[in-house]
């Protein structure tokens, strides 16, 4: 979010709790989870196919608000009580923040997120002509299994929900809870977790895909999904929000947030804020319509 736009926070909170998007189809609920699973080698050459790597940990919770993108646990209490809710309402705001309008923050010009204290990616490896291949095939897999798609009507009738549909953004995320809870488990090129559209006069233009992983997952078993040679993924972390009670528009925005200069937990505790280390687990957009690499991988 740009500085000069702060006034956009409180839209931005009220427009996560005014949605369906996270009053219905993102409310709590007990989800199964597979039993007994574990892991199997990567598919090198059949990306179209779901490939597994890692088997599920308990302490891996679905948040409520965006499921598979593993927001922040809420904390005890001093007294011993939770705090679920309010931390829930504070995962929530930062959730907003960090996937609508914020994000054209720290966007250069060709739509790539830069590179900031609040960024952490992947490391790139060395190619080759097998990674080439595999992630070849994988945005094929993607190109087809989204391009239905492209009525952004059908997307809603198979269960995609807009993320924060009337806070202005560069891209919206249309996010399946279903392949959110899959993606915790397996790799699927042809369900991704969300759909990147950009808004137009008359609707949404399709533009892509998202993908996310646990946030416990190694830069390897991340190279099993999507080879690392080819794209970098990503994670929001080191965010701190203004102290409790706290108006947010009178927050001072040069310090908190994805884009302020508190970067850690002791200057967060000083400035009497909120700590979330990491907010979501891992991410990597998929642009399958673009024909150069990088823009194809762009963040």
């Amino acid at each position: 979010m740009k500085r000069n736009q702060t006034a956009t926070l409180p839209i931005l909170a009220a427009a996560l709790l005014g949605v369906a998007f996270t009053a219905t189809a993102f409310a709590p609920r007990t989800e199964a989870q597979p039993q007994n699973s574990t892991p199997s080698a990567p598919q090198q050459n059949s990306p179209s196919k779901p490939t597994q790597s890692g088997t599920p940990q308990s302490g891996d919770s679905m948040p409520a608000d965006m499921p598979g993108m593993q927001m922040p646990s809420p904390q005890p209490a001093s007294n011993g009580t939770s705090r679920h809710a309010s931390q829930n309402s504070d995962a929530a705001q930062a959730a907003t923040q960090a996937m609508s309008g914020d994000m054209s923050g720290h966007m250069s010009g060709d739509g790539d997120m830069d590179m900031n204290a609040h960024m952490r990616m992947t490391a790139l490896r060395p190619g080759s002509a097998a990674d080439q291949k595999r992630a070849a095939e994988i945005v094929a897999t993607v190109r087809q299994s989204i391009a239905k798609y492209e009525d952004y009507h059908v997307a809603l009738a198979e269960g995609f929900r807009i993320f924060a549909p009337n806070v202005p953004q560069k891209h919206y995320h249309f996010t399946s809870r279903r392949n959110a809870i899959r993606a915790q488990f397996i790799f699927d090129p042809a369900r991704p977790t969300s759909l990147l559209y950009k808004k137009t006069a008359d609707g949404y233009q399709l533009e892509g895909a998202m993908y996310t992983a646990p946030r416990r997952y190694t830069e390897d078993q991340l190279n099993e999904r999507v080879p690392l040679s080819v794209a970098r993924w990503h994670q929001h972390v080191d965010f701190c929000l203004p102290p409790r009670g706290a108006a947010m528009r009178q927050a001072d925005w040069k310090e908190f947030g994805l884009e302020g200069s508190i970067a850690t937990e002791q200057a967060c505790q000083a400035a009497g804020g909120r700590w979330f280390p990491v907010i979501f687990g891992w991410m990597v957009h998929v642009y399958p319509f673009e024909s150069d690499s990088a823009k194809i991988w762009a963040h």
